[in-house]
C-alpha cells in the first residue's frame, strides 16, 4: 500500500520552504463627502463648471507642466509642491485641498496629498475626517510602511498622508535623511504622481523652511487685502534658493467675484 503524498510545502517569493506567506500591506480606503464638501466651497468633480474650478484649472496647468519637465542634476522632484503662505489664516489648506482635487480630475496623473502641517494639521479636519497615523508616525517608526498610515479615497485618482502624532522634534524628523529619503520614493513610486504638501506658514515656525528644501515647486498663498507686503516679502526672503516659487492670490474681490475664494496665479 502507497504512503499517502505529502501536503505541498509553502514557499515565500525567497523560496523558503515552509515559510508563512507574508502579510500584505493595503492603505485604508476612506469615503469623502462630495456634497459637504461642494457645500464648503472645495472644488470636486460633481461641482459643475463653477469660477472656482476654472480658477485652478488655470493655477495647475504650469504647476502640473513643471512636474514632468526633465529633472536637472541635484534637483528637488518636480512632483513634489508645497503650498504654503507667510500666516496663518490666508486659505493654504483650502488651496492645498482645492489643488489635490482639480489635479485628481486629471486623465493621465494620480495625487497625494500630505498633511505636513504638523504642529496644527488641518487637511482631515476640512474634510470632515478624524485624526489619523501618518507623517510623523513613519519619521519616529522605521516599522512602519507608507501602505500602513496613507489613505485612499473614493476618489480613485486622490490619496492622503496625515500629518499623525504630533511631536515636539517636527523640526528635526522634517529636515532628517530619514524624510529625504521618503520624499523621494513618494516622488519617484508611481511615474504618473504628483505630490502637494500643506506645509505651516513660513513665518509661524521653523518647519516650512525645512520641508521647502525637499521640494521641486512651491506655491505662496498671499490673502488680497489682508498679507501685508513685508510680510509676503519676509515669506519670499526664507524662500531664496528655493527655484519655481509662485504666488497665488486668494481671496480676491476682483472682477466682482461674490465667492470666498477667488484665486488668481502669478
Amino acid at each position: 500500500m502507497e504512503a499517502p503524498a505529502a501536503p505541498p510545502a509553502v514557499a515565500l517569493a525567497n523560496g523558503t520552504p515552509g515559510a508563512p506567506e507574508p502579510q500584505r500591506r493595503t492603505a485604508r480606503v476612506i469615503e469623502l463627502d462630495l456634497a459637504r464638501m461642494n457645500d464648503a466651497g472645495l472644488v470636486t468633480a460633481a461641482g459643475g463648471r463653477t469660477n472656482l474650478v476654472e480658477d485652478f484649472r488655470i493655477i495647475k496647468r504650469p504647476l502640473i507642466k513643471r512636474a514632468f519637465t526633465p529633472r536637472k542634476a541635484n534637483a528637488n522632484p518636480g512632483n513634489l509642491i508645497m503650498i504654503t503662505s507667510s500666516l496663518p489664516g490666508e486659505g493654504k489648506t483650502f488651496t492645498s485641498i482645492n489643488l489635490a482635487m482639480s489635479i485628481a480630475m486629471e486623465l493621465d496623473h494620480t495625487v497625494l496629498l500630505v498633511d505636513a502641517d504638523v504642529a496644527r494639521p488641518s487637511v482631515l479636519r476640512t474634510l470632515g475626517l478624524p485624526a489619523q497615523r501618518g507623517l510623523m508616525d513613519i519619521l519616529l517608526d522605521d516599522q512602519l510602511d507608507m501602505a500602513d498610515v496613507m489613505l485612499r479615497t473614493n476618489v480613485n485618482t486622490l490619496s492622503i498622508l496625515p500629518a499623525g502624532t504630533s511631536n515636539p522634534r517636527a523640526t528635526e524628523l522634517l529636515a532628517s535623511h530619514a524624510m529625504k529619503a521618503l520624499v523621494l520614493e513618494i516622488a519617484d513610486r508611481y511615474p504618473d504622481r504628483i505630490v502637494i504638501f500643506d506645509s505651516p506658514p513660513l513665518l509661524l515656525t521653523s518647519e516650512a523652511h525645512v520641508l521647502a528644501s525637499h521640494m521641486g515647486q512651491i506655491v505662496v498663498v498671499v490673502e488680497s487685502e489682508k498679507t501685508t507686503q513685508h510680510a509676503v516679502k519676509e515669506a519670499l526672503r526664507q524662500l531664496e534658493g528655493c527655484s519655481n516659487v509662485n504666488l497665488v492670490y486668494n481671496k480676491s474681490r476682483e472682477l466682482g467675484s461674490s465667492s470666498k475664494y477667488d484665486y488668481h496665479y502669478g
